[in-house]
């Protein structure tokens, strides 16, 4: 070819393509522009460029002016076949002249066995295929963009890079998959851009991308170009460490964090990732808990939704840092030993525009039918669990919060909702599934499929459901006809204790079985006893304002009832605040009111969690056999008249254990007499009426006694007892340290 090229001007007839790419809609880009063929010597290369003066084809050192077609931005130029190679477009704006590849040029690089998987509901790592992705395609880097919409009948990205023009990139269809796909040369990390989908009846939508690593924080609603870093990795000793920490025999106690409110710094700054790694972590061992569970971190626009209306499913909120800050924050967590789970958000997602409703113009995500694809409580959409492409989505963002970050476990938010068809609806407001029932058939599915490539993927964690009904087996494994998760909310012993709890003294002793009837089904799931942020929001108050009586009895109360769940059968969850008993409700907007702590008042519940745990921790008794009748013994559940509650854990050696007795009246009890297993000498290990935590320091035993010695009286079914005082509104914990002769 000479140096100098003339431009050429034989021109065919493209009108209709011109018009459907001057409105934004063109199904299948590849099949006109780029290069094609028009004989056996000539190619024709075609580019659309919107706002450009002109344009050249840049073929090595030599340059041929494109010809415009009929004052439209399509350009084309003619080149002999033979001549044709790599080539890039030089686009003259006026102002200034970009150089570019031909995005037309590049074969995909879709991987169609893994989007047969997608279809399919088994690609468990779907956010590795679909979304945007940095790869080299022909020698050259870029992205790679893929989005499922398989009802759209034109896809564009569209972003910083191209000026948010739909016309510029427009995306391959793939009519198998319903998956839609274009490579970008030169693009660079942290460019904003999302999908410009129109619709069938000609609508345009701008939508985020739902498998987006990174997004931009409200008011901003794109996506962000973000690499995605190799796994975090565990070491053989930190694996070893997360097999252990949440094994069903260990001690769990989990902090709950609002990241956004649990500290703040001057001028309301959030705290960021780096700092909350210094910060909260050290703070949760010196209180002695083993894991932390944070509200939702999935981007969510709505600060006011606290996390549980999630837009960006893929992507860490950048509220507190970027994506390296956020695997610092994991990494520390993993380093100290802690656990850390997230509270993750799978049955139902937010109405934004830039969201997933209506996402192709159809209910791609959700059921098109509002009885099954709209929540009245929450205003929001349901996923459409049934669709195999759903629980492929689902399961993939599991596993990326799994297996990316190394995470321990999920706490699966709203299950009873999942689960059932009529779930807050009245009659009439709702489908029966195909066998006449109202389970949902779909979300159980899903569900199931969840937990089982979760433990299969990832040993050691711990799937966690917030299931609120009676539906039986949520603990037990998938083929034992169970949901398959590994731990469940005891959301019947939350509601009854604090039930309990509320009620003046006086009247407790009619409502006794509120606080013993948890014993009847205690083992018959996995539980978690969760004290967490919905007991303290929308007028609930908080967990010291619940307390009755004036302020030391609030107080007094408050320590017994957390002594009294700490020995109960089943793992710990407190909600941040309630170790300093905070006064007001929860509010997302300000940090906790650490000033508290100025308080003795407050420094003792400090104190209480803090001794719980290291007692928790430290006791087999009170967590080895947490489900398992065997590790539970009432000595006295019938002493309603004086509202006393005794009961006895066992650890798996039998001849370990820890008597525990709950005083929940403001009356001392002098030369109380309870039933113990064995003779020999007990030792209190927590007092909560300890004056070192606001008590009123009544002694258990006489000031001149170190232990307790037991007598061959019987008393409640055992052949030896002991005798002590009960401290008012109290919790104290007893072990035996010795098997001395008897008095």
């Amino acid at each position: 070819m000479n140096s100098i090229v003339r431009k050429q001007s034989t021109l065919q007839h493209y009108g209709p393509q011109v018009d459907a790419l001057q409105r934004g809609c063109f199904k299948d880009p590849f099949s006109f522009l780029g290069t094609h063929s028009i004989s056996e010597t000539k190619s024709e290369v075609r580019c659309y460029m919107p706002g450009a003066g002109k344009v050249s084809l840049k073929l090595g050192e030599q340059r041929l002016e494109c010809a415009r077609y009929s004052e439209s931005d399509l350009f084309i130029a003619h080149v002999n076949s033979k001549d044709m190679g790599t080539y890039q477009f030089v686009v003259d704006y006026g102002e200034y002249e970009i150089i570019c590849d031909d995005v037309y040029s590049f074969e995909s690089s879709l991987d169609d066995s893994a989007m047969y998987l997608f279809n399919e509901g088994t690609l468990e790592h779907a956010y590795r295929h679909l979304g945007a992705h940095f790869i080299e395609l022909s020698g050259k880097q870029g992205v790679r963009f893929s989005v499922w919409a398989p009802n759209a009948s034109s896809v564009s990205v569209i972003g910083e890079f191209n000026h948010w023009q739909k016309s510029q990139h427009f995306m391959r269809f793939h009519p198998a998959s319903g998956v839609w796909d274009l490579f970008i040369p030169e693009l660079t990390q942290g460019q904003c851009y999302k999908f410009a989908i129109t619709t069938l009846s000609g609508e345009v939508l701008e939508k985020a991308d739902p498998f987006a690593f990174k997004m931009q924080q409200a008011p901003g609603t794109a996506s962000v170009l973000q690499i995605r870093p190799p796994a975090i990795a565990l070491t053989k000793e930190m694996q070893a460490q997360r097999v252990k920490r949440n094994a069903i025999d260990a001690p769990i106690s989990i902090y709950e964090v609002h990241l956004g409110s649990w500290q703040r710094e001057a001028g309301d700054r959030y705290l960021n990732y780096r700092e909350l790694a210094q910060r909260l972590i050290g703070y949760v061992i010196e209180q002695g808990f083993t894991h932390i569970q944070l509200m939702p971190i999935s981007e969510f626009p709505f600060d006011g939704s606290w996390g549980y209306q999630p837009v960006g499913l893929f992507a860490p909120t950048s509220r507190f840092g970027g994506l390296d800050d956020f695997r610092y924050f994991v990494e520390q967590c993993h380093l100290k030993n802690i656990g850390l789970l997230i509270d993750w958000v799978p049955g139902h997602f937010p109405s934004d525009p830039h969201g997933l409703h209506c996402f192709d113009g159809t209910h791609l995500f959700e059921h098109a039918d509002a009885r099954q694809g709209f929540h009245p409580d929450w205003n929001t959409y349901i996923y459409n669990y049934d669709r195999p492409e759903i629980r492929s989505f689902l399961v993939a963002n599991a596993m990326y919060w799994l297996e990316e970050f190394a995470i321990d476990g999920l706490r699966v938010d709203a299950v009873a909702s999942m689960l059932y068809l009529d779930y807050s609806r009245k009659e009439g407001q709702w489908i029966p599934n195909c066998y006449g029932g109202r389970e949902n058939l779909g979300a159980i599915e899903c569900l199931k499929q969840v937990n089982l490539r979760s433990y299969a993927n990832n040993p050691g964690i711990m799937m966690v459901a917030e299931e609120s009904t009676a539906w039986p087996g949520v603990t037990r494994q998938v083929d034992q006809d169970g949901l398959g998760f590994g731990y469940k909310w005891n959301m019947g012993w939350m509601n009854d204790s604090l039930h309990y709890m509320q009620r003046d003294p006086l009247y407790r002793q009619h409502h006794h079985h509120e606080l013993t009837f948890s014993m009847v089904y205690a083992f018959s799931e996995n539980y978690v006893l969760p004290l967490s942020h919905d007991e303290v929001v929308h007028g609930k108050g908080s967990l010291l304002e619940k307390m009755p009586g004036d302020d030391w009895q609030k107080f007094a109360n408050l320590r017994a009832y957390y002594a009294f769940m700490w020995a109960h059968p089943g793992k710990k969850l407190l909600f941040m605040g309630g170790e300093i008993a905070q006064r007001s409700e929860w509010n997302h907007d300000q940090s906790l009111d650490w000033h508290l702590l100025e308080h003795i008042s407050h420094q003792g519940v400090q104190r209480t969690i803090s001794q719980l745990n290291k007692v928790y921790t430290s006791e087999p008794a009170l967590h080895q056999l947490d489900n398992d009748p065997r590790g539970f013994s009432w000595i006295d559940s019938q002493n309603a008249q004086q509202s006393i509650f005794s009961f006895i854990r066992f650890a798996k050696k039998a001849s370990d254990y820890v008597v525990v007795i709950s005083n929940l009246t403001p009356t001392v009890y002098h030369d109380y007499c309870i039933g113990v297993p064995s003779g020999g000498e007990f030792k209190v290990i927590l007092n909560t009426d300890e004056e070192a935590l606001f008590g009123s320091g009544v002694h258990v035993v006489a000031l001149t006694e170190q232990v307790i010695s037991t007598v061959a009286t019987a008393s409640h079914g055992h052949q030896h007892s002991i005798k002590l005082s009960l401290p008012a509104l109290a919790t104290i914990y007893l072990k035996k340290v010795s098997d001395e002769p008897i008095n």
